[in-house]
Formats: structure tokens, sequence, C-alpha cells
């Protein structure tokens, strides 16, 4: 009896062996999907993004291209530091923006008279692109290049012969400086407000162009073909994000697909075409002075790579060089802070060395074992059996652990496939199984963050999915927790207020422009500032051993007892508050009484701060003392870049002019509608 159960057991063991060894078909491509240069593409996860040319010193974001070219004098151009920091932030590579829409070319190019030739800089024999791509090559960086076909300075621009120009041009840069892994361009169009100066671009020129000299180039465009912008300039791709969609009988700029699409992408959709986040580290693209103590923070920064590299899209950060050409010191710090802020959240993978179970394996065999999952490479993975939609991997740690952030990566070599998907852990009070959270799209990597819990078991449920689903990694880490740093307002009275949401800190601050200690003033609740200035605040817990970053804003004169004469019912305009907004009919003038006359330097519009928002684009903007005789002072100006980046927007004016009264007359919204948006309108006077 004992040699037949022992003959019994080899037979099963045998079997097994046969079954799990079988030569198991793998999954076949779903859908569209990736090139061998989309793949690696997708690798590099981080790069930097620079903005650098005229623009730089003349505080603008677009400039129109009447600009003297000699105003580009940098002092001291150092692109070895631009890629040192990039390579010591942990990016992989540096995309320059070689010519933005005034038409300056950061090479001497043979096809423009607007260029570092003409500059001060080195005397006219500068070369940016040439100095960046050998820096690039020195520190193992990827070289990128941005061109606007928008060209305001070009005379041809607006005429059948500018499309070969600007071919020519592109064909200059894409042979002159060593391959290029991936080509920006940009859909501004000169169009509206530039009477006889819309061009219709011939894309498919273009991309013939980078593919003749640059095979393997990632093209980036509202459609691609290489990979896509996401919707917005806020850095954040939508929950849902896949990297499929349909561009056929689309074009980058107004004939793009909607901002929901451009930011999820469509599941099925006929072509691959990823999503790239791009975000500045700056409230605008290109340096200025005004803005040294408004780089972003490393809590909004690690806030934006969960909303881009956690959601299926790759970051390119702008981090742009002051007017000595080279990365500021807040900048380069804030970069080493962001990337040590990463490695302490992803240090250390919790799932390693443990086992996982799943509740279907393709065919049995070993080969799509669930095992793959955590095994470190990336040419392995875990299948379902086709037909299988859902499934679920369970994690046993046989101890308990805490974590507080999950990543999941589906093997994209063979398309995109889970559509919705949740983590539950095995609670020990209840016995019973808890859903911690819920998604949609997985794609190339998915990181999801929520407060810490403790357990032994972990489970991934992927309750919906277009074809047999098909992971490659599946991660999870035990995340520091930020301290949040405080909220600053103010109210049109003037009243100052400070809120920190988190660990009920302390909060310390100072108005004299000094950084706040533990010997500044501690905040005890609001404080007036009607005049304007400058707070700086910092929240401490744990007697200062712990502490946020500080925070900065600049206030100019309250709107104190100001009055919207017209139209009625657009108060929250003037209210203080940058987060309600005034909605006005586009006919309809907005006109201030500001109860006294003050000298202006300038004006702000804040607008809502949506792309798909109809904020005002383009203005008339004038003053008077009486109310009655008005003088204009701006005309048909544009609000830079107010569509895609809907940011607060500072005007100066020629001259400071005495004023009691403004009025603000749009004459062009960045999307259709019957009504304009303002969120706040403010005075420089300082």
């Amino acid at each position: 009896m004992k040699n037949t159960q022992t003959y019994l057991l080899v037979i099963a063991l045998a079997i097994g062996f046969f079954v799990s060894c079988k030569n198991v078909e793998p999954p076949q491509p779903y859908g569209a999907i990736a090139t061998e240069h989309q793949l690696k593409w997708q690798e590099l996860e981080y790069y930097m993004f620079i903005h650098f040319g005229p623009n730089t010193f003349t505080d603008v974001e677009w400039g129109d291209g009447k600009e003297d070219p000699k105003v580009f004098n940098p002092t001291n151009v150092d692109c070895r530091q631009w890629a040192a920091t990039a390579k010591a932030a942990g990016m992989k590579g540096i995309i320059i923006t070689a010519k933005h829409h005034d038409g300056f070319c950061l090479w001497p190019s043979n096809y423009s008279t607007h260029t570092v030739r003409e500059s001060l800089w080195k005397d006219g024999k500068g070369d940016i692109l040439k100095e960046l791509s050998e820096a690039c090559k020195e520190y193992g960086l990827k070289f990128g290049v941005y061109l606007s076909p928008w060209d305001q300075n070009h005379p041809a621009y607006g005429t059948p012969e500018y499309n070969q120009i600007f071919a020519n041009t592109l064909n200059e840069v894409l042979t002159g400086y060593g391959e290029v892994f991936e080509q920006w361009f940009d859909g501004a169009n000169g169009g509206a407000g530039h009477p006889g100066k819309e061009q219709i671009y011939d894309w498919d020129m273009f991309h013939d162009v980078v593919y003749k000299n640059q095979p393997q180039a990632i093209i980036f465009s509202d459609v691609g073909p290489g990979c896509r912008w996401m919707g917005n300039e806020r850095g954040v791709a939508g929950e849902t994000n896949w990297s499929t969609m349909d561009i056929e009988g689309f074009e980058p700029g107004a004939k793009a697909p909607s901002t929901d699409i451009l930011n999820m992408g469509q599941p099925n959709g006929k072509a691959w075409v990823p999503a790239e986040t791009d975000v500045s580290i700056r409230p605008g693209w290109f340096y200025s002075p005004s803005t040294d103590d408004k780089v972003k923070t490393v809590e909004q920064l690690m806030d934006i790579y969960y909303t881009s590299v956690g959601r299926n899209s790759n970051l390119l950060l702008n981090v742009p060089p002051d007017r000595t050409g080279r990365i500021h010191p807040n900048d380069s710090i804030r970069l080493m802070e962001f990337r040590k802020a990463i490695e302490e959240s992803f240090g250390q993978n919790l799932i390693e060395g443990v086992s996982v179970d799943a509740t279907n394996v393709r065919g049995g065999s070993s080969s799509y074992a669930a095992a793959n999952l955590t095994d470190g490479k990336s040419d392995t993975y875990w299948a379902a059996d086709d037909g299988v939609l859902s499934a679920s991997l369970t994690l046993d740690f046989k101890k308990d652990i805490a974590f507080n952030r999950i990543m999941l990566q589906e093997y994209i070599a063979l398309g995109q496939r889970v559509s919705e998907f949740n983590i539950e852990y095995w609670d020990q009070e209840k016995n019973d199984w808890v859903v911690l959270t819920k998604a949609t799209t997985i794609g190339y990597k998915r990181i999801l963050r929520f407060p810490a819990v403790t357990t032994t078991k972990v489970r991934v449920n992927i309750t919906n999915a277009l074809a047999c689903p098909v992971l490659s990694n599946i991660e999870i880490y035990k995340a520091p927790e930020q301290l949040t740093a405080p909220s600053i307002k103010r109210d049109k009275e003037g009243l100052v207020t400070i809120q920190c949401v988190n660990n009920d800190p302390v909060i310390y601050y100072t108005l004299d422009g000094t950084e706040p200690t533990l010997s500044s003033p501690k905040y005890n609740g609001g404080f007036p500032l009607p005049d304007g200035g400058i707070v700086k605040a910092i929240a401490v817990v744990d007697n200062g051993n712990k502490k946020s970053e500080v925070v900065v804003l600049s206030y100019d004169i309250a709107p104190i007892g100001w009055i919207v004469l017209s139209p009625s019912g657009a108060e929250k305009a003037i209210d203080g508050d940058t987060q309600t907004y005034a909605a006005i009919d586009k006919n309809q003038l907005l006109v201030i009484d500001m109860k006294k006359a003050h000298l202006l330097k300038g004006f702000s519009y804040t607008p809502v701060g949506r792309t798909e928002a109809a904020n005002i684009s383009r203005y008339n903007f004038y003053i008077s003392e009486d109310g009655k005789t008005w003088t204009k002072v701006v005309n048909n100006a544009i609000f830079n870049n107010v569509k895609n980046n809907p940011i607060k927007q500072d005007v100066i004016l020629d001259k400071p002019l005495k004023a009691g009264y403004i009025k603000i007359e749009p004459t062009e919204l960045t999307n259709k509608g019957d009504k304009y948006l303002v969120a706040e309108i403010g005075l420089i006077t300082r």
C-alpha cells in the first residue's frame, strides 16, 4: 500500500511538472501597442525641460518677435551645470526650447536673422545647442529639442513658403547636434489676433524630417504620434489614463482633441500615444527674478510625481536658467530635496521575498506565474488565461507590515488592458478583507497612496480588463508622512490667516522678508496687512524637530472698499479669494471703483485655474480718475499662455499712472462661451 501511494505521488508530481513546463502560448498583443522606441522612452520616466531665450531677460512668457536679439546676453552660460544638476536630480535627459514662439534661435541658424548670432552673447559666436548636446553626452543624459512652428519674427510666416523654411530649420537642428531622443512640437499658431499671419502647418512634412534624421526620436504634440500632451500644465495626468487614443483627423493646437481626452486617453484608441506631463518648477516657464521665492515646494513636487509618473505618464519638469545662464540655487537645491524625498519614499520594497498567489495563471504554466511579479525583472510577467477579465493576487507577509504606497505595472509591450481594480488588506479584528482603495487604469506604472495601514496580507483585485490581464511588477512601500506646509490667505479687508491641515502644528511667520524660525512671531490668529507685504510662514511639530517647508506669499494693497460698478453680481472678482470667480457676459466690461486714487504700476488678473475655462486671452485696459473720462492704456494685449497655464498674470504699465477707476474689456477668450471668468483683479503699486 505504501509503495502504491509513493507511486501515485510520483505520478502526480510528474504531471504537475509537465503541466508547469509545457509550452503555453503567451497572450497575443491587445489593441494598439508601443514601438520599441516608445517602450524605451517610457522607462526614462523623468527628465528636464529648459526654457531659455530673450524671454528670460524681458520678463514675459511669450515674446512677440520684435525684441532686439541683443537683449539675449547671459553672463555665464554653463550647460555643464545644467546637465550636472539634472543628473544629480535623478533625471534622464534634457529638452531645450531651441526656438520659441518669438522665433529666436539658440543656435546660429542659416534660416533666420533672429538668433544667438545677432546677440551680444559671445560676440555672436555662441551656440547653446552645441554646448548643451555636448554636456548631455558627457553626463550620460538624453538630448531633446523643442521647436515651435509659430514664428513671430520670420517675414515668411503665414505664407506657403514658410513650411519649407521651418522644415529646413528642423533639418538643421536634427542633423547638427547628435542623437535626439524627443522632438517637442507646440501647436501654437499666429491665427486669431494676427490678421494674415495664420499658418497652415504641413505636419506630414515636419514628421518626415524628424524620422529621416532621427528615426528613434519620440515626437511630442497634442496628438503625438510618439507621445501626447495631457491637457494641462499643472502636472496632473488623469486618474484614468490610457496610453491609447484616436488621432486620425486631429492636429496639434486648435484642432486637437478635447482636454478631457488628452488627459485620460481613450480605451481601445487606435494609436499608442502615451502621456507626457509637462510642468514648471516655477509659476511660469521662463526665469523671472520675481519668482525666486515661488519655487514649488517638495510637497508640491511629490504631489506632481504621484499625478504624473504615478499615473502612467512621464514627467517633464521645467527648470529655467537665470539671466547669468545657470540654474538658480533655489531651483537646484529644491531638485536635490525632491530626489531625496522620492528615494525616502521608495527606498525599501516591502514585497521582496514575499510569495504571491493568483486565482488564475495562464495555462498553469510557471512561465506566467505570480512569482514573476516580484522577481525584479521587467521582461517577465504574470498573465491570466484568455477570456479571464478579472483575477486576484494575494500577498501573504506572514507578519504585520505597515504600508501606505503600492506600485503596479502592466507588461505594456502586449498593450494596456486593466480598466478597473482595487486593493484590499486583511483586517485581523474583523477577520475579513477590507477595501483600501480603488482605481481604474494601470499602464506602465501606477502608484497609489493612502493613509498607512498595518496588516499581514494584501490583495490586488483586477475587477475588469479589456483582455486577459498581464502584470509585470508589484511593489509596496511605507513612505514618510510629510508635514504639510501652511496655507496663507488674505481676505478683501486685508486680514491674513495662516492654516495647516495636519498634525496640529505651531506656525511661525515673518513680515520683514527673513526666513521664519522658532524665534519668529508665533501665529495666534489673523492679522491685518491692508497695504501689502511679504508673508513667510513655517509649521513645526515635536518642539521644532520636524518642520515644514517655508511658504512665501507677496501681497499688494487689499481691495478694501472697492465696488464693482458694472456688471452687477461680479463682486467675486474683487473679494480677495482666488478660489471664487465672477462669470460676466462677454459683451460687458468689468468696471471697478477703487474709492480713492492710486499710483498704478500695473494690475493683475487671476484666471480660473482650469484649461477648459473661458478665461480672458486678449483685452483692453482703461483707467480713469473720475469714472467719466477714460484712457486706454493697454490695447489688445495678450495674457501669455493663459489657456494652457491659467495662473495669475501681472501686467506692468509703460509708466506709473494715477487712477481711481479701472476697466477691463475682453477682446478674445481662451475657450468659447457666453461669459468670461475672473477669479480676481488686483493692483500693482509696490
